[in-house]
């Protein structure tokens, strides 16, 4: 779509230059004017493009941060699993000895 507005906004440059030249003023002001239009238009589909791509690429990092996120948490609540059966291990021994 970018590409046909920036077509659309050289055809109808050149067609302001014909009605210039023929001395249609009116002619060359409307054809300046939809020019003017589309040259904007295909600067906006740019940027919406470029937009949504850097949404595309916000998105997925903030993924992958709360897969990792996610990630850590698991392997937080394992390491504290295993803490609690060494201190339990510990217990059950410390109460062997003392038999």
């Amino acid at each position: 779509m970018e590409r046909f507005f920036q077509i659309a906004a050289v055809i109808l440059g050149g067609i302001t230059a014909y009605f210039l030249w023929t001395n249609n003023n009116d002619g060359a002001f409307v054809a300046a004017i939809f020019g003017a239009v589309s040259f904007f238009l295909s600067i906006r589909t740019q940027v919406k493009g470029r937009l949504n791509e850097r949404e595309r690429e916000r998105l997925a990092l903030e993924e992958e941060e709360e897969e990792e996120e996610l990630r850590r948490l698991e392997e937080a609540e394992e390491d504290e699993m295993d803490f609690e059966t060494d201190e339990e291990d510990l217990f059950v021994r410390e109460t062997r000895e003392r038999r």
